[in-house]
């Protein structure tokens, strides 16, 4: 359904590099995600997975790793910063977004960023956990995002859209968010890598199977 930030990590990670790629859709509602022929490809029955001729790797943060590597700058789009401490910090801010926050995850899902929200089942107010998930991103954000609302790390990198989508997740709800977080979040979701997959042509919503 085209809504999973993981499949967004890679999908503007092929996109920046400008490597051909073919999207196969995965039905998660229908729990093809555990059908025996996906889990041989993915080893972890999650989406995304990138097959690359005989090789096959799931996780998103491999994959941008793999791709990094494999097709580096300058030949390519780097994904990462070249400066060895800020490419930690960028990989701390991946596995931060992935590992951490659930309450926000679950309370403001991902469909909320992709389909218009008159089109799903009304939020409501975010609870007191979740609550104090925003606090923590809120912080965190403020403390790496510049004061301009610019890229993290003077160039963009892959982090400026695990970020992003974290804090879209608030914007498209309409909860209240530090004015250069927003312009942040905003900045990043116009990039035209991030738009490839946010307009993409989804089907009606459906709830996924969990």
């Amino acid at each position: 359904m085209w809504t999973s930030p993981y499949v967004l990590s890679c999908f503007v990670g092929l996109t920046e590099k400008k490597l051909p790629f073919e999207v196969q859709t995965v039905a998660l509602q229908e729990g093809e995600q555990r059908s025996a022929a996906y889990v041989r490809t993915s080893f972890t029955a999650r989406v995304p997975a990138l097959v690359d001729g005989d090789f096959s790797l799931s996780e998103s943060s491999a994959i941008i790793e793999y791709l990094e590597d494999k097709w580096p700058a300058p030949a390519h789009a780097a994904l990462l910063p070249s400066d060895l401490q800020q490419r930690a910090r960028a990989r701390q801010i991946m596995a931060w977004v992935r590992s951490d926050l659930m309450p926000i995850r679950e309370e403001r899902s991902s469909e909320y960023v992709f389909y218009p929200t008159d089109t799903l089942p009304p939020y409501a107010p975010l609870s007191r956990v979740a609550l104090e998930a925003v606090e923590k991103l809120v912080s965190f954000a403020e403390r790496v995002v510049p004061a301009d609302g610019g890229a993290l790390f003077g160039a963009w990198c892959i982090a400026d859209t695990d970020l992003a989508m974290m804090l879209q997740r608030l914007v498209k709800t309409n909860e209240p968010l530090p004015a250069r977080l927003r312009t942040f979040a905003e900045r990043e979701w116009q990039r035209p890598s991030v738009q490839a997959y946010a307009t993409a042509s989804r089907p009606p919503h459906r709830p996924v199977l969990t």
